[in-house]
């Protein structure tokens, strides 16, 4: 476990680095043309979200005096964490290998950076520097409004646009496309996508639980606790 503020600042500006490289990529700029769809990609707005937590990490991390774990909203963390790594599978296991996607678009800048350094970093820095047995039950349900609310978003905006097919990026996504696999194929993939992530949020959550506390104070003093409370029993 990583408890040496500096080495967490390390890290943490490292991510941010990465992420403002990310960001100028996803806009388009390493193509000398913007992109006024990077809103659309679920992989741009769930890599913004984490970019936007880990900077206010490391400014909580810059302030925080001495070692120890990182506690900075334990809930959005984990949240932030589980939709990443929604990222992370949806594309390598699902989008990266499609039929119609050129296979050199896979090992661009914004494609490596978002699709897997950035959401390995992030899953590493909560499995790493957070303080851990802080996940409850309910956080793995609430990990997946996000998710659902980018349903919602796309729908929205096929809406306004009168699902008109020749819009760009109207369904960024096949799974999302009802004109090509049908509103049942869509909620088909829309349903077995939510129980994988679900089911993936309380297995994290059980990572959560295996993983050492990090609260070396908090350790110390249970311990001292327990060692007192052995004595007692003992002088009994």
């Amino acid at each position: 476990m990583i408890r040496s503020r500096t080495a967490q600042l390390i890290l943490q500006s490292c991510y941010v680095a990465l992420g403002v490289v990310g960001i100028f990529g996803s806009l388009g700029l390493y193509d000398a043309e913007f992109d006024p769809d990077f809103f659309v990609y679920f992989t741009n707005l769930s890599n913004y979200l984490c970019i936007g937590f880990m900077l206010c990490e490391l400014v909580a991390t810059a302030r925080r005096r001495g070692d120890g774990p990182v506690r900075l909203h334990p809930a959005l963390k984990f949240v932030s964490v589980i939709a990443i790594l929604l990222t992370f599978f949806v594309f390598n296991l699902l989008l990266a290998g499609q039929p119609d996607r050129d296979p050199a678009k896979n090992f661009e800048v914004t494609s490596i950076t978002f699709h897997v350094v950035l959401p390995l970093m992030f899953t590493f820095d909560w499995l790493l520097c957070y303080e851990h047995r802080r996940v409850k039950w309910t956080y793995p349900l609430a990990a997946t409004i996000f998710p659902l609310c980018y349903v919602g978003f796309v729908y929205v905006r096929a809406w306004l646009y009168g699902f008109d097919a020749d819009v760009p990026l109207l369904y960024p996504y096949f799974f999302l496309d009802a004109s090509e696999i049908g509103v049942g194929g869509v909620l088909r993939w829309i349903g077995v996508l939510l129980v994988a992530f679900i089911i993936f949020g309380y297995l994290m959550m059980a990572v959560d639980r295996v993983l050492p506390r990090g609260s070396r104070g908090t350790d110390a003093s249970t311990d001292a606790l327990t060692a007192t409370d052995g004595a007692v029993i003992s002088d009994r």
